[in-house]
């Protein structure tokens, strides 16, 4: 919870400035509003750390976010009868990608900035082959109901959140969040220690693909069908992860903080909208965190960023 404070700290201090610019958001209405919006980018963002903390990257979310939103579209047809057997095959679908990019990281050594920045291609063509650019089919209003539904005034969206934050932190403090701090923190010294080194980032990846399926879910209810649904999302939620004080290169960081972080980053882009800022200032403030972040982890921990002698694959 420490670790989270900095960030929170800031969070507290983005909200009051657009409760400033817009009463309403003071409202349980407008606030909750805030937070559906918000669920999808924070989802993805628990889902990016199980990576980044292992010492890997995860760049394929985003395109498998639109590849989900555009499969289930054509699949269901507007057919309710079809919404939860589609749903299930996104979730398997989300954990196939996941499993794909760890074991080519793990088993055949390639880079996971290199794997995944190739499924990102590879998820994009086929997604503009299937659809010529203009994604077909329907959603029904049963698939519709997670992104724009809600169980009374608390939107499904805030529920799912709910859950996956509270199973993203039992993980951290089960033994698997400890097998994946030291991974991260050490690769070679937590394998020499028996820990099974590749399952821990196998599952981190596959962790990734399923958060990526539930944000595509949700997306697909609350802002419809579209070829670019998900464009962006694989470095907003990096964004979220180093703005929320975890280190780039593994070992260290909170998930709760990488959380608020996701938080804070849509915090910081309602208040830049409601000022009339323009949107495309947000990849300028997003490059700058990452810059800022893997500079700042470069000055505190050295080490993290010096590759060993004969252990290239180690995370750095």
């Amino acid at each position: 919870m420490k670790r989270a404070l900095p960030i929170l700290a800031v969070l507290v201090v983005l909200l009051a400035a657009i409760a400033v610019a817009n009463p309403y958001f003071l409202e349980p209405a407008g606030f909750l509003a805030f937070l559906k919006r918000a669920a999808p980018l924070v989802i993805l963002a628990a889902g990016q750390y199980f990576v980044i903390v292992s010492g890997e990257f995860d760049l394929s979310v985003g395109s498998l976010v639109t590849a989900e939103v555009v499969i289930a579209a054509r699949l269901i047809d507007g057919e309710e009868s079809a919404t939860w057997p589609v749903i299930a095959l996104l979730i398997v679908i989300g954990l196939l990608v996941g499993l794909v990019n760890g074991v080519v990281t793990t088993k055949l050594r390639v880079p996971s900035f290199i794997v995944t920045l190739g499924m990102l291609l590879i998820l994009s063509g086929a997604v503009f082959l299937w659809t010529g650019g203009a994604p077909r089919g329907a959603l029904s209003e049963g698939f519709r109901t997670f992104g724009r539904g809600g169980l009374g005034p608390i939107p499904w969206s805030v529920l799912i959140l709910l859950a996956v934050g509270a199973a993203a932190i039992w993980l951290m403090r089960a033994d698997f969040g400890k097998t994946l701090m030291a991974t991260g923190d050490n690769e070679r010294a937590a394998a020499l220690s028996g820990v099974r080194v590749d399952r821990a980032k196998i599952f981190a990846f596959m962790l990734s693909g399923l958060a990526a399926a539930v944000a595509g879910i949700l997306l697909g209810g609350f802002a419809g069908v579209s070829a670019q649904v998900g464009q962006g999302l694989e470095f907003s939620a990096i964004t979220a992860v180093v703005l929320g004080g975890v280190v780039l290169g593994g070992g260290r960081g909170s998930v709760l903080a990488a959380m608020a972080g996701a938080f804070t980053l849509e915090a910081l882009f309602t208040l830049l909208n409601l000022y009339g800022i323009s949107g495309a200032l947000e990849f300028t403030v997003q490059g700058v965190i990452i810059i800022a972040a893997v500079a700042a982890g470069a000055i505190r921990l050295p080490w993290k960023f010096t590759p060993r002698k004969g252990d290239a694959h180690a995370a750095s």
